[in-house]
């Protein structure tokens, strides 16, 4: 049966302003909710699409709960959050790459204003990850600021390369509308949850 957006991604309507916040979020935890609410109040967003992965490329296996267990974890903590959706494109199409989340998104919602949303501790990697510069060619991208980005996060590869797309916080209530590339730090408040933290307190 050929992929379509039917069964993909949420129901939504043409020419909303999406956030495309993807994660293995294992587990999830206020800090996700801190990154997702914050993305959607500052970039005057309709809606959040919590992309779960089956796995991240470029972390191991180890202590990774099984993917049901935490896409129902998502499911719970956006339960009640307007405009907040939990998605399982990633395992329907069998893939762990945000890029290919990313061309799906823009071949079949070609209407839609997509933002690709992260938090700041992804940053430093961000360069590592598949087809990074095509991605930030194709959406733009806002970082949320997280307590375990380190200050050389935002002279990492990324940030250097694409210093002249970069718009003023001030600004990223404007970034939906934008054509890529453009992206956004947001030095919000921060929040000092993380997955690997969790992940230490349950094995005590």
């Amino acid at each position: 049966m050929a992929i379509s957006a039917r069964n993909l991604f949420p129901p939504v309507s043409a020419g909303l302003r999406v956030g495309l916040y993807g994660g293995s979020f294992n587990p999830v935890h206020a800090g996700h909710l801190h990154v997702a609410k914050s993305a959607k109040k500052r970039l005057n967003l309709d809606a959040i699409w919590w992309l779960v992965s089956p796995g991240n490329p470029l972390k191991g296996e180890a202590g990774k709960a099984d993917y049901e267990g935490r896409l129902a974890g998502v499911h719970s903590a956006v339960r009640g959050l307007n405009g907040h959706y939990a998605c399982t494109a990633e395992a329907a199409m069998n893939t762990r790459y945000s890029m290919d989340l990313i061309g799906a998104v823009c071949a079949l919602r070609p209407a839609l204003r997509p933002v690709w949303v992260m938090g700041g501790d992804n940053l430093a990697s961000f360069h590592l990850w598949k087809d990074w510069q095509v991605m930030m060619n194709m959406v733009p991208v806002a970082v949320i600021a997280r307590p375990q980005e380190p200050v050389r996060a935002r002279f990492s590869p990324m940030a250097r390369l694409f210093a002249s797309h970069r718009l003023p916080a001030a600004a990223a209530s404007i970034l939906a509308d934008q054509t890529a590339p453009a992206w956004v730090y947001l030095p919000a408040p921060l929040h000092d949850h993380s997955s690997t933290q969790m992940r230490t307190l349950r094995t005590l």
